[in-house]
């Protein structure tokens, strides 16, 4: 139940305010001309140190409190210069050259150097916290990082333990676990030499438009604009955060007018939004693709053709037009749309009679699939459609619904016979997820390569081990895209996996609301842009 603030009382909203300490304006039931009130799931935030913050909602806190060497445009998706005004990169291919820009400073006044900038990327490698694989991909080691990674007057010098395509390091430093920090800060809150780890899970220390005033976990944050930000200063001055789970919650909340964005909804809430004139929804797809997969320990998911009849027995676009509408989008590649080299043609449509000949041709009589799938709504609809249409053609299938763990348990063990999943991209290049699909050096058990998912499925991806990392380290963008577009054409057409489907965000805010960028597939949400 949603109480609004009278005389008597105060709502939900003026109770999380006044438990985050927020001024006497957010008590207003109507939010405020210079607060950006949202309403969104934020309990998978772990911690808000760069270093270690790896969840949507941590990654969104951080985009708005630091910045980056490089960055991502939040109207483009395109590598924009970030702290860094420039770059380059050795003949070698192996050292790179970044020159700070001048005149920037931290939200504590310190004005920013190369120093911070290589503090920074050494103290993600020393902490070791999740996300730091993204950086140690380039050959850095707690104890080799203070070489590889220096400073001098203005400038910062990487070096990399090989030659990659330069497009891939700078994409990674696009990535959170890259942001900067103040370097004088976050030592002079360090604690038993944890390098301010402890500081840092619930304060900030960027260059970002926007400083961290509160957090409380499961609760939510107010961050608070800062002036002279290199960017322009931020449109609204505070971004208040709550809390809230519900989806059917952050609708009403919306329509009262409570909150100013509401992140959460169903396909079933913005239904019910359609006719309110006041509240307008903003789609955008993210980062998670949907695909099935078929363990190739079944000599079955060798055959080819019946490969080929399974792709022609999905009705894609049926599934994102009725369940799930607005939630998902059709995409049959592995890279999802924004990427670099991503593909955005889809060849498979429902085709009953094609795939019922193609199950002829493969010699296979009377083909039985045993599909595990989540115990999740939106899942277990897909895998209910698939079953009715590969039924059609002449496929069995048999579900084996599971909780999440113990089914990803199985995935990793190579113990299923085909299921359904998702795969979200680990940081904005091409590799997170070429090298996912279309890599797999030892396919023997004993690997125990749970990392590649052509591992998981025990399949062999032959000469595309090579040709993905002969992609990572071409220099050229050009032929470095053109690369990528014939590993995942190949990985469409041949292997036993079947991408089915993109994510798609909906973002239900009022009508006065405007440039909110939720990140697309390759960003985070970006907070100084917006406007009411």
């Amino acid at each position: 139940m949603i109480f609004q603030p009278t005389r008597r009382g105060l709502g939900k909203l003026a109770v999380a305010a006044l438990m985050l300490g927020a001024s006497p304006m957010a008590l207003l039931a109507e939010t405020p001309a210079d607060t950006l009130v949202i309403a969104d799931a934020i309990d998978d935030i772990v911690s808000l140190d760069p270093a270690e913050a790896y969840e949507f909602s941590g990654l969104d806190v951080n985009n708005n409190t630091y910045d980056g060497l490089v960055e991502l445009d939040p109207t483009s998706g395109q590598m924009v210069p970030g702290l860094a005004e420039s770059w380059s990169v050795a003949e070698d291919g192996m050292t790179y050259t970044f020159k700070m820009k001048a005149g920037i400073t931290f939200g504590s006044g310190n004005p920013l150097t190369a120093d911070d900038a290589a503090f920074s990327l050494q103290r993600a490698i020393k902490l070791n916290k999740t996300p730091s694989f993204i950086l140690s991909q380039f050959g850095w080691t707690p104890e080799n990082v203070d070489t590889m990674v220096t400073a001098s007057g203005d400038t910062l010098t990487i070096k990399t333990d090989k030659a990659y395509a330069p497009t891939f390091l700078y994409n990674c430093l696009t990535s959170g676990v890259a942001s900067i920090v103040d370097k004088a800060d976050v030592m002079a809150n360090e604690v038993a030499g944890d390098m301010g780890y402890e500081y840092l899970k619930n304060h900030s220390a960027g260059t970002g438009p926007y400083i961290l005033k509160s957090f409380k976990p499961n609760e939510g944050y107010i961050l608070e604009a800062r002036t002279g930000h290199w960017r322009g200063d931020a449109k609204i001055p505070k971004i208040f955060m709550q809390h809230v789970p519900e989806a059917a919650t952050q609708r009403l909340m919306l329509e009262k007018g409570d909150i100013d964005v509401a992140r959460e909804l169903t396909p079933t809430d913005i239904e019910g939004l359609s006719g309110n004139a006041d509240v307008k929804m903003q789609q955008d797809v993210g980062g998670q693709v949907f695909y099935l997969a078929f363990n190739q320990k079944n000599e079955n998911y060798k055959n080819p053709k019946l490969l080929d009849a399974m792709r022609w027995a999905i009705d894609y676009q049926g599934m994102v037009d009725t369940f799930l509408k607005g939630t998902e989008v059709v995409h049959q590649n592995f890279l999802p749309k924004g990427y670099l080299g991503a593909l955005d043609d889809n060849p498979y449509s429902l085709d009953i009679e094609k795939a019922k000949a193609l199950v002829a041709e493969s010699g296979i009589a009377n083909p039985t699939v045993t599909l595990s799938v989540r115990n999740a709504s939106d899942r277990m609809d897909m895998a209910q459609s698939i079953q009715n249409t590969f039924g059609q053609a002449g496929i069995k299938v048999e579900l084996k619904v599971g909780e999440g763990a113990e089914q990803l348990e199985e995935y990793r063990g190579r113990l299923h016979d085909a299921t359904l999943q998702s795969w979200g991209p680990d940081y904005p290049d091409p590799h997170t997820n070429a090298s996912t699909f279309a890599q797999n050096p030892d396919n023997s058990d004993e690997a125990k390569a749970t990392g590649y998912l052509a591992w998981r499925n025990a399949y062999d991806p032959g000469e595309l081990t090579a040709q993905t990392q002969a992609a990572v380290e071409e220099m050229d963008p050009a032929k470095r895209i053109e690369m990528y577009a014939q590993i995942q054409k190949q990985i469409r057409e041949t292997s036993p996996f079947i991408l089915m489907f993109q994510i798609s965000y909906q973002t239900g805010m009022r009508g006065n609301v405007g440039n909110f960028f939720t990140g697309g597939s390759t960003d985070s949400a970006a907070y100084w842009l917006v406007t009411k």
